[in-house]
């Protein structure tokens, strides 16, 4: 039997595929896709009710059909496989490899297999001359930090953490009860019952500062759920406030490092972005330290802040110069 993911691939390479093959059989094209010749009959059937809005005659795809051979006779315009851009097949490589360098993936192999076909690709792709060299590794600290969590998690026991919040630029002490290692958008995070917030939590494997397998068991309470990351990882929370910011191409950085909403891109390698925030006072030191390589659009108020805090270092530093 074949599932809806694996035929919505196949519904769209049939066309250019039999357009290359007039008068296949479909026992041998049923072979080459993988399926029973029942199933691609079922395939055919269903083409034959796709094609160009109208969805009239001389609108859907056609076939003929003789004997036990089928030819395309209209293509409705699906006469190429669909092909991946330079900067499509760049992103993909790239997550491609973050997952291949992670640890825990249980078959590389196939993993391996689709970044060998993407790599091959690329190399073909026009225009050329596309470099991909962003394989993650992770440091050694979070390699220890991942196989903690991944004993913990094989012998049910629960972790304590020291754990950076970015957030709230502060460090505190945890236990948690882990549930699942996660790989989302490129970083790799635990999801655990923290018992000091009393919910389930996201901690990033690279901003846990320690790490220690406990003696005592992990025992998330019956009503704790998995996270939902289908839509990503983070969602606005009541209370936050948001930032409309211009980086300089030196401070891009902001982007990968915090969560942001929004991503354009400006002449000169510059980088606009939204990016929501608790804490007025956090976000006026992170501001101030990137010095003049951020411009504050949005919202005034912080601006204002940012400028007074800058005139008040000043005005403390003038002894300084004048020695």
């Amino acid at each position: 039997m074949s599932r809806p993911t694996d035929r919505l691939p196949r519904l769209l390479a049939l066309v250019p595929y039999l357009l290359a093959r007039p008068g296949i059989p479909i026992e041998e094209a049923a072979a080459d896709f993988g399926v029973s010749p029942a199933q691609l009959r079922k395939d055919l059937e269903l083409l034959w009710m796709c094609g160009l809005p109208g969805y009239g005659p001389g609108d859907l795809i056609d076939l003929s059909f003789e004997g036990d051979t089928v030819t395309v006779t209209f293509d409705a315009g699906m006469r190429r496989p669909l092909r991946l851009t330079a900067a499509e097949a760049t992103a993909l490589l790239v997550a491609l490899r973050a997952l291949a360098d992670t640890p825990g993936v249980t078959d590389t192999a196939a993993v391996q297999r689709a970044l060998a076909k993407v790599e091959a690709a690329v190399g073909q792709a026009q225009p050329a001359g596309v470099v991909v060299g962003l394989s993650v590794r992770d440091s050694e600290a979070t390699a220890r930090v991942r196989e903690a969590a991944r004993d913990a998690l094989a012998h049910g026991r629960a972790l304590h953490i020291r754990y950076y919040t970015a957030s709230r630029d502060e460090i505190t002490d945890r236990t948690v009860d882990p549930m699942r290692l996660l790989l989302v958008e490129g970083r790799s995070y635990l999801e655990a019952w923290c018992r000091s917030a009393e919910g389930v939590r996201l901690f990033r494997l690279d901003r846990v500062d320690d790490v220690r397998v406990l003696d005592e068991p992990a025992a998330p309470p019956p009503g704790a759920e998995p996270t939902d990351v289908s839509e990503g990882l983070f969602r606005p929370a009541p209370g936050q406030r948001t930032a409309q910011l211009v980086l300089a191409p030196d401070v891009r950085w902001v982007a990968e490092y915090y969560p942001v909403e929004e991503a354009t891109e400006l002449p000169g390698g510059r980088l606009r972005i939204r990016m929501r925030y608790a804490d007025s006072s956090w976000m006026v030191r992170l501001l101030l330290g990137l010095g003049g390589e951020v411009v504050v659009e949005e919202p005034a108020e912080l601006a204002e802040q940012v400028h007074a805090q800058a005139v008040e270092a000043l005005r403390r530093a003038d002894h300084l110069a004048a020695r």
